[in-house]
């Protein structure tokens, strides 16, 4: 796997990779705007020229390192407000553009919140902002992943079977991807912590949505419990999943060109989260490492559903 961090571009978008270099990521996660406001920068020539010349410098070292974009936290598909709704469309066009002027490999996207509709009627609207999005972007290079969520309030995307429907309704099925959080899967009730839940989770994935849609890894803790539907992420082995997951997910051939990013607090001074990355690495080829003492966990989602019996 090609570990790595969501990375502060502080300075200049062009910044991260020095920081990305120091913490020896071989993928790094970026804002290329501010994720809690709705205005768009207009990017000059010379910041994307700076940007792609020191990815071409990272990425040669890094071997062909991937470089994500989160998009902004306000982004909903999945709203019945028509202002936001257009709001988003738009901001996630932007992004797509921007990330294929930087040369941005992936941009990350919430699929939002269906506010009380329902949960088909929020991905209905999600499908349709999605296709209007690809068709406003034709030749784009950066991939649209949608990001599976925690389940916290209305959102969507919490279960299989919703990234499953948002596919299954996009016109241009190879512009979209999954990106798998390792929290929001285990808040959302997938027991990924244990042996036998990731093996069922990966058999449940494959079947619902396609093991070819993964693109990528959000690699995080969790602060909260199995089921809680909370999105509280937690520094790698010191929530409540532990290191046997990361460990299998380095060590699984199927993930092993896949970027994974922490989303982690970066720890204090110039190499924030150089031990973090360095833990992963140690991982490959190693032993199992200890679990955690169980916690008592709220909600379990079952891999596949249950047949009726007939009567």
């Amino acid at each position: 796997m090609l570990c790595g961090a969501h990375e502060s571009v502080s300075g200049g978008l062009f910044s991260v990779f020095a920081r990305a270099s120091v913490d020896q990521c071989k993928a790094v996660q970026i804002f290329t705007k501010n994720g809690s406001t709705w205005r768009e920068p207009d990017l000059k020539d010379d910041q994307i020229e700076a940007f792609r010349r020191e990815r071409a410098a990272w990425s040669g070292a890094a071997g062909d390192g991937k470089v994500l974009a989160h998009t902004s936290y306000l982004i909903n598909l999945a709203t019945d407000k028509p202002d936001i709704l257009q709001r988003s469309i738009d901001s996630l066009v932007a992004e797509v553009d921007r990330g294929t002027r930087l040369g941005v490999d992936y941009a990350v996207l919430h699929p939002g919140a269906h506010l009380g509709a329902g949960e088909d009627v929020g991905l209905a609207r999600a499908v349709e902002a999605l296709n209007e999005v690809i068709g406003r972007t034709p030749n784009a290079t950066t991939k649209i992943l949608i990001e599976n969520t925690a389940g916290q309030g209305t959102c969507v995307g919490h279960r299989f079977e919703h990234l499953a429907a948002l596919f299954d309704g996009v016109t241009q099925k190879d512009r979209l991807g999954v990106c798998f959080d390792t929290q929001h899967a285990f808040a959302s009730g997938y027991d990924i912590a244990t042996e036998s839940g990731y093996l069922a989770t990966w058999d449940a994935f494959a079947k619902i949505v396609g093991l070819d849609r993964l693109c990528a890894f959000h690699l995080n803790d969790s602060k909260k419990p199995l089921g809680s539907r909370v999105d509280r992420h937690e520094h790698l082995g010191e929530g409540i999943v532990g290191l046997p997951l990361f460990w299998r997910l380095v060590n699984d051939a199927r993930f092993a060109s896949l970027p994974g990013v922490l989303e982690t607090e970066p720890r204090e001074g110039d190499a924030p989260f150089r031990d973090e990355v360095a833990l992963l690495n140690s991982l490959v080829g190693a032993k199992e490492p200890p679990a955690p003492a169980p916690v008592f966990s709220l909600e379990v989602v079952p891999a596949k559903p249950k047949s009726k019996k007939k009567k």
